[in-house]
């Protein structure tokens, strides 16, 4: 392995670890309610910024394992179905928004919306697609209703935050020079 795509490599496993432990902790700031941890999606908000800042992989891997991990760590959110479901809701995330950032034309404020409000419908799509799925295996009824309620209505608060935090947070470590870095050896691992 290249020293530089080695340099890459560690630089993005770092800054997935960080997101995986700001990911484990925000949650404690709504106090462990799950009503009001639905309603501003703490979880989402480091998967997003991971995906946009490492890379679609990382952040997918990142997405896929936060729910898993804070289930076992914590108890919270319950494994079956909430999170299994956003599981694979928050991987659809990270590698959706980071996947369309980094294949925009130009990776300007305007990209950055478009790839989070494709990659917030998109988990959502993915989310309601589990949920089915899963609800189907334990018996369970999930409707139009739930699917609505759960992925838009619950959730506005927490868009709302996505859509003012991380535009914010992306473009102050792009002023740092931070994105830009992560943008290079991202460009080194694409050539390579």
């Amino acid at each position: 392995m290249k020293e530089k795509n080695l340099k890459t490599y560690i630089w993005n496993l770092v800054l997935s670890a960080m997101f995986m432990a700001i990911g484990l902790v925000l949650p404690f700031f709504t106090g462990q309610i799950p009503q009001i941890g639905s309603m501003l999606l703490p979880m989402h908000l480091p998967v997003l910024l991971c995906g946009l800042i490492c890379g679609w992989q990382y952040g997918g891997v990142v997405g896929f394992v936060l729910p898993l991990l804070r289930y076992v760590m914590f108890g919270m959110p319950p494994i079956f179905p909430t999170g299994l479901a956003m599981a694979f809701e928050m991987a659809a995330y990270g590698m959706i928004a980071g996947a369309l950032y980094k294949h925009s034309k130009w990776q300007c404020v305007v990209a950055l919306y478009r790839s989070l409000l494709i990659a917030m419908v998109g988990g959502r799509i993915v989310w309601g697609a589990v949920m089915v799925v899963l609800s189907g295996v334990s018996g369970q009824a999930f409707t139009w209703q739930l699917f609505i309620s759960g992925a838009f209505l619950t959730a506005v608060p927490g868009i709302i935050l996505q859509l003012v935090f991380i535009p914010a947070v992306m473009v102050a470590l792009d002023r740092t020079g931070m994105v830009r870095f992560a943008r290079k050896t991202q460009a080194v691992q694409a050539s390579n």
